[in-house]
């Protein structure tokens, strides 16, 4: 049900080869794939990049080819392929999804899972471009950076000229703050949900499982690399189990945050993903 590759690394660097290889895991997910790839920007910080992506699969598509084999550097990546349960094979469907917040910071996100338990985010369902669960998660998730906003604003305005010393153009977030509201609202969705997502904010790469054995990072230079699926067999990579239950933050490779387990554990039930499946097909 659907595949995530990252990568958060310190600097730019070729991603090509390992993208060739996770598309190849498009034979068992056909129906869309997606790359959202930045660069960094004089600062340093991984702040502009480029979202690709079309609802075909991977290994057929001749743009992909083609952009794979000119070769694609980038600091932090985002990739998915996909296996559709919700939502028809058109473009707004297929992962990575993006949203900019009230500050202007783009987020990016995909999602491997489904969501049974959706009442926080049934409200999206009339705004967002597409049908999948996964875009009203980023909506949702975005929603929560928006309110953080307006109530720091509202309890204690910044001066005109003064910005928190850790936070990108226009924000009045910290990193730290952004971490522990991400954090609080990936729980608040994760009963009942397999939630497997990749965020980035232009700056911070979350992470986050709970799942056991459906997400996994490896150490590759000066790298981390994210993957529901390891491969690189034969390489010498050696590929982790993720934290279980627990959101993640990463800069250039470094992990950076570490929430607290939320205990909300997801545990698959077929027959359950199947009735899901037919009361959207009917719709």
């Amino acid at each position: 049900m659907c595949e995530l590759f990252g990568v958060s690394a310190g600097n730019e660097i070729d991603v090509s080869p390992w993208l060739q290889m996770f598309f190849l895991h498009s034979e068992k997910n056909p129906h869309g794939w997606g790359i959202a790839h930045f660069h960094q920007n004089p600062a340093g910080r991984a702040g502009f990049g480029m979202l690709e992506k079309e609802p075909v699969k991977a290994v057929r598509s001749r743009y992909l080819k083609e952009r794979l084999r000119q070769g694609l550097r980038a600091s932090t990546l985002l990739a998915h392929i996909r296996e559709a349960t919700i939502g028809s094979l058109e473009y707004s469907n297929t992962h990575p999804f993006q949203k900019t917040d009230d500050s202007g910071r783009c987020w990016t996100l995909a999602h491997n899972g489904t969501v049974f338990e959706g009442a926080l985010l049934s409200r999206f369902a009339e705004v967002q471009e597409g049908q999948t669960d996964s875009e009203r998660i980023l909506l949702y998730l975005v929603d929560r950076i928006n309110g953080a906003m307006e109530k720091k604003l509202r309890e204690k305005p910044a001066p005109e000229n003064e910005k928190p010393a850790d936070c990108g153009p226009g924000s009045v977030l910290t990193a730290l703050e952004r971490c522990r509201i991400i954090d609080e609202a990936v729980a608040s969705l994760a009963p009942g949900n397999k939630l497997n997502l990749l965020l980035f904010d232009g700056e911070t790469f979350y992470t986050h499982t709970n799942m056991q054995g459906t997400l996994y990072s490896c150490f590759v230079e000066n790298a981390v690399l994210f993957a529901t699926v390891p491969f690189l067999t034969g390489s010498g990579a050696r590929w982790e189990e993720m934290p279980f239950t627990s959101l993640c933050a990463w800069r250039d490779g470094v992990r950076i945050y570490e929430g607290c387990p939320h205990q909300h554990i997801y545990i698959e039930d077929p027959e359950r993903i199947r009735s899901l499946i037919s009361v959207y097909a009917a719709l």
